[in-house]
């Protein structure tokens, strides 16, 4: 087959990632057994880079992940665990995030004006399945951004290493915020980038059109159901979804 020939039938960027998107199941990790395979995963990916020291348990966890206002989710291709990222989502009820923690200096102030701020951490690939699948970061991703239209999210946050500023710079157009600083459980420090969500929404749209999503896929995730964000949160989709949970339950507790 000649290049040219080549260059008409080979997939584009785009259609790879939807192609895998028809193999994703995105699952939150509620039960023990669905957290403890997402901390091991975390464990091994976090160790192949040296951002940890080996423990016994083999695992990778920290207070966040019992919190009310995150969201440990899943990635499975055909079934299997691919990835697995955390959303911490904050609110004038919930505004512990880990991201607060190392850049409060940053944070505070947004936090005192009640805006809704996305604090994605712990974004893990499986590095068999990254071999197969080189679009799995954008799959994985493609949830916090989910979540930012979810919530009506004012900002996404990326606390990130050094190295890593240029993905969400190029992909999403998150502006450097911090530079790095010493992380807890981390053994290199992380920098903070912060993205103005609704700025940048369309135009990531336009050209990246696989972070597009349903209103059913985003309430399937993040509805009453699936996490206790939505009973507090005050904009957007979430906002609607806590109202109509809250007009279900009133005649019964009347009665």
């Amino acid at each position: 087959m000649s290049l040219v020939a080549y260059s008409r039938t080979a997939p584009s960027f785009t259609d790879r990632v939807f192609d895998l998107l028809d193999h994703v199941d995105y699952r939150q990790a509620i039960t023990d057994a669905e957290k403890d395979a997402v901390y091991r995963l975390r464990y091994q990916a976090y160790l192949r880079e040296g951002a940890i020291p080996e423990n016994f348990s083999q695992r990778l966890s920290d207070r966040f992940d019992d919190l009310d206002n995150t969201w440990i989710m899943g990635v499975f291709v055909d079934g299997r665990l691919a990835g697995s990222i955390r959303l911490s989502i904050s609110s004038p009820a919930y505004r512990d995030m880990p991201a607060t923690k190392v850049f409060p200096d940053f944070l505070e102030s947004d936090l005192d004006a009640e805006k809704t701020i996305i604090d994605p951490t712990r974004f893990v690939i499986d590095q068999n399945m990254a071999r197969s699948y080189p679009e799995l970061p954008y799959v994985t991703t493609r949830i916090g951004w989910m979540a930012g239209e979810y919530f009506d999210a004012d900002a996404i946050l990326a606390t990130v290493r050094t190295e890593h500023q240029a993905f969400y710079k190029r992909t999403f157009g998150h502006e450097l915020v911090a530079d790095a600083r010493d992380y807890p459980t981390l053994t290199k420090p992380l920098s903070l980038m912060r993205l103005n969500y609704a700025a940048m929404k369309e135009r990531v749209h336009r050209r990246y059109p696989f972070f597009r999503s349903t209103q059913f896929e985003r309430r399937a995730l993040f509805g009453a159901a699936s996490g206790s964000a939505a009973i507090w949160a005050s904009g957007g989709e979430a906002a609607a979804d806590a109202a109509a949970a809250a007009s279900a339950v009133r005649p019964a507790l009347a009665g």
